[in-house]
């Protein structure tokens, strides 16, 4: 008699990446660089997003990430990508990066922040993927958090959408320009949305240093939203803009570019914006010069700036900064 087939097993919602730190993951600033860290937690969305989709994604839009500590070449690095939600198409994966000695005495440390990817087929169209239901209390509360982020999101979104950047301001700006290499490719053939995200970082970095003329590191990146796909061998062009500077930390907006080398044309694809901090050679941060806003699109941007920390503040788990806690007290 012939058995009966068994079920399909329901895809696993979970995908965890363990691996040493390298050398050659050490940055400018000593120890990994958020741009690294960025990529770690694109590739273990990705890989969740693709085992439970089950067909190519990409990525859509990355949320807060504080880096609180800093990951240091030789830790164990452990990064888990768990989905919490999904919508017709996209799925939110929220993401922790766990670091530490070997040897487990050091207690850790972790970052997390929300990743939103979206399935799509071989036209490059978004495509239904399975619905995720929630089966614990753990579960629900992830996932009424990642719906209560939508609105916020929308919300982010549209304030760095209605933004305008001209050479009408003062403020510090640093334009990296450069090919789209073979090496920057992801599976899908376009360039990798971690690749893009480590650009950012860069950038964030050199328009930060030349402000307080000391080195600095990336203490959070929100914001990242990816508009359309680069391609290999597209002309890439990175502007980070100083926007705001608070007790200690420098906000950049970052804007990334691409077009083709045969045209002048270039299109908006990824928009961020990070805060920097600058550090003493003990690296502790330090308190930087304070920005003052000389023309209008300067008042525009430090206001804009001040919009976004307003916003990210009604988040599930969020805070409003000391400093516009007092302002606003």
């Amino acid at each position: 008699m012939d058995s009966l087939p068994r079920p399909a097993d329901p895809p696993s919602n979970s995908v965890t990446l363990r691996f040493l730190a390298s050398p050659t993951d050490l940055g400018h600033s000593g120890s990994v660089d958020a741009g690294t860290v960025l990529e770690w937690v694109d590739k273990a969305a990705y890989a969740a997003a693709v085992g439970w989709a089950k067909t190519y994604c990409v990525t859509a839009y990355v949320g807060n990430i504080h880096f609180a500590d800093p990951v240091a070449v030789g830790d164990l690095v452990e990064v888990e990508a768990t989905i919490v939600h999904t919508g017709t198409s996209s799925m939110h994966i929220r993401t922790r990066v766990s670091s530490g000695s070997v040897t487990g005495d050091d207690g850790g440390k972790r970052s997390e922040c929300l990743v939103i990817f979206v399935a799509v087929g071989p036209d490059g169209r978004p495509v239904p993927v399975p619905p995720f239901e929630p089966r614990t209390d753990a579960e629900r509360v992830e996932s009424e958090h990642a719906v209560a982020r939508i609105e916020v999101r929308k919300e982010i979104v549209e304030e760095m959408r209605r933004q305008e950047y001209t050479d009408g301001s003062t403020a510090e700006r640093t334009v990296l320009r450069f090919l789209a290499a073979p090496t920057d490719v992801n599976w899908g053939g376009k360039v990798h949305g971690g690749t893009v995200m480590d650009w950012i970082d860069e950038a964030a970095y050199v328009c930060s240093t030349r402000y307080c003329g000391l080195d600095t590191v990336a203490v959070f990146s929100g914001g990242v939203r990816f508009l359309k796909p680069l391609h290999i061998g597209d002309v890439v062009e990175v502007e980070a803009r100083l926007v705001y500077t608070g007790n200690k930390g420098m906000h950049i907006a970052v804007h990334v570019r691409s077009g083709s080398p045969k045209s002048r044309d270039m299109e908006l694809t990824t928009t961020c914006l990070t805060v920097m901090v600058a550090r003493d050679t003990e690296g502790t941060a330090v308190p930087v010069p304070r920005w003052v806003p000389v023309s209008e699109e300067d008042r525009l941007l430090h206001e804009h700036a001040r919009n976004l920390l307003l916003i990210r503040s009604r988040a599930p788990g969020s805070v409003l900064p000391t400093h516009l806690r007092q302002q606003t007290g």
